[in-house]
């Protein structure tokens, strides 16, 4: 995923996690808040969770830092977010490392929010340019979205 993705008017997902500059343009551009997937400790971050959110607030946006495993998903972190989601001001930029399990999230956040089925969750996601290519994620949005109903 090279560039950031907007699912809709209120999220908005970046492969990678900002600078202390980055923070600074989002706020110019209109963002209002920022979530963070990425765990402590993992590498290539240019701010550590806690320094992103002093750098988030010090920019005037709201932040959360929802650590995701890279390996792992699991339905009450999704239940989590969405709930986290509910409460920060739009719009919000939502990132991890690679996009992958800011796209998933993100994904999940729109579905959930516009009654999407598994299938109609991943055909948007399709026509947004998401391709996680694990058979293990589509199953899982299918699941959590279809369980959900």
């Amino acid at each position: 995923m090279p560039n950031r993705i907007r699912i809709n008017d209120r999220l908005s997902v970046d492969p990678t996690p900002p600078t202390r500059e980055e923070l600074e343009r989002l706020a110019q551009e209109g963002f209002r808040s920022v979530v963070n997937l990425r765990t402590p400790g993992e590498p290539n971050q240019p701010l550590s969770p806690d320094a992103e959110g002093e750098a988030t607030r010090e920019a005037g946006l709201d932040y959360a830092h929802m650590p995701v495993a890279p390996t792992g998903l699991h339905s009450e972190q999704v239940d989590e977010f969405r709930q986290k989601l509910s409460e920060l001001p739009g719009p919000v930029l939502i990132h991890c490392a690679s996009g992958k399990r800011a796209s998933i999230f993100g994904v999940l956040g729109l579905a959930t929010e516009e009654g999407l089925s598994g299938e109609e969750a991943l055909s948007r996601a399709r026509a947004l340019g998401f391709d996680w290519g694990s058979p293990q994620i589509e199953a899982f949005i299918k699941r959590y979205l279809d369980q959900s109903a």
